[in-house]
Order: C-alpha cells, then structure tokens, then sequence
C-alpha cells in the first residue's frame, strides 16, 4: 500500500491568532507566519535572510484547540496544503496564497513542552476540574473564641 502525503510547512506565528466564526457558523483560526530562509555559499557556509511571511488558517475543531495551544512566536509544523484564492477590493481584483493547516504541533526542534497522554475525554475533564478548584474561593474562617456554647 503506498504511503499517503500531504504537503506541510514549518515556520514560527508571527502575529497574535485571530479566532472567528465563518458564514457557516464554523471556527476559522488565522495568524501570519513566517519562515526563516538562508543562502548556502560557495564554502558551504549558510547567511541567513529575511524570513518570509505568509498566511495560516484552520477550521472547525482543529481551529479551536489551535487558538487555545498557540501562540504569537511558537514554532510548528503542520499538515494540510497551499489554497490561492482572489478575490475583489474597491473595485480591484487581488489574489493571494494561504496555507490551511489540516493538522499542527509545535516543532519538537525548537520547543520544550510535556506530553499528556491521558485519553482526551479524561484530559479534558481534568482540566475543567482544576479551572473548577482555581476559581472556588473557600469561606473565610472566624477566629474560634472560648466562650461557652449556650444550651450545654
């Protein structure tokens, strides 16, 4: 059986994410990123360039865990393809390129992080429950006196 692929990029965010909704309803994540780019000279020796920038978008529930887990300067890869569209501005035809990301993680390369490999349905219960305990303010305590109770 042949081995699927898809085309992928690598790059940092380079601006705070954006999430909003489509005309469908769907979540639509959306932040420029960019890529480093250097120059192999003649000795074998790399200079480094200006890094290019370009668009990133997801959708639905891929958009959503993106916004919660990203972040402007976080370095990924991701799985998905190269979308050109057009589209009219004050009576102008303009086109552009963007990138939508099927898949994404942070780039293992350049990130520290811990793996949590609680079942999802688990891990996200965990989380609820800590946001729960985080947000719960316990009642403040009277200084106890030693003043008999009366009826005893």
């Amino acid at each position: 059986m042949a081995i699927r692929t898809q085309q992928s990029i690598s790059g940092f965010i380079a601006t705070d994410p954006q999430l909003t909704m489509t005309d469908r309803g769907e979540a639509r994540f959306y932040a420029r990123f960019g890529q480093e780019n250097f120059h192999r000279e003649e000795d074998g020796s790399f200079t480094k360039l200006e890094p290019s920038f370009h668009n990133l978008v997801m959708y639905r529930a891929t958009a959503e865990r993106a916004f919660e887990r990203f972040t402007k300067g976080d370095s990924f890869v991701a799985e998905g393809y190269a979308h050109e569209y057009s589209y009219e501005r004050d009576g102008q035809s303009l086109s552009g390129e963007e990138f939508v990301a099927k898949k994404i993680g942070h780039d293992t390369a350049r990130t520290r992080y811990e793996v949590d490999r609680a079942p999802r349905k688990v891990a996200a219960q965990e989380t609820v429950q800590r946001e729960q305990e985080r947000a719960f303010d316990p009642p403040v305590s009277r200084p106890t006196t030693n003043t008999p109770m009366l009826g005893r």
